[in-house]
């Protein structure tokens, strides 16, 4: 994969687009509705409304214009490889003898408590391109985990 490429899934892309859609059509004008209350209050200087909003406002464009350069540069992965740990595979992993299932994502929809892994984090890297039945060593700060391919969709 070409290390430049922000590569997702369909529904990392339908969740970034969501949070685009939601940003542009309803964050951003209470923003600049908020902003234009709080600059009728009087002296800018001592008005921490004003300072409140206008920052806030600063972080959503921030977050805008982040989002469409992601939605421009985006590729989305439709098809993986059968047999073979790629982006968008569902893994079923044995780590110290229980079973985990982990999605490998792109890292814009990585959510490790979702038990989404980036396929750039080192579990991820470690993962792709690996079959059923090979194992993968993957160092972490307490000490180098094993872990064994067991089924892959």
């Amino acid at each position: 994969m070409n290390n430049n490429q922000i590569v997702v899934t369909q529904e990392g892309l339908d969740t970034l687009k969501a949070e685009f859609d939601e940003l542009n059509n309803v964050k951003r004008p209470a923003a600049v509705a908020r902003l234009a209350t709080a600059r009728e209050q009087g002296d800018l200087s001592e008005n921490s409304e004003y300072t409140d909003a206008k920052q806030n406002l600063a972080f959503i464009d921030g977050r805008i214009a982040e989002l469409e350069v992601v939605l421009h540069d985006v590729k989305v992965v439709t098809s993986h490889s059968k047999g073979q740990v790629d982006v968008g595979c569902k893994v079923t992993l044995h780590i110290n003898g229980k079973k985990e299932e982990f999605t490998v994502v792109g890292e814009w929809e990585a959510d490790p408590a979702s038990k989404k892994i980036s396929h750039e984090s080192p579990l991820g890297k470690a993962l792709l391109g690996k079959k059923v039945g090979e194992q993968v060593d993957v160092e972490a700060p307490a000490g180098t985990i094993h872990y064994k391919v067991l089924h892959i969709e």
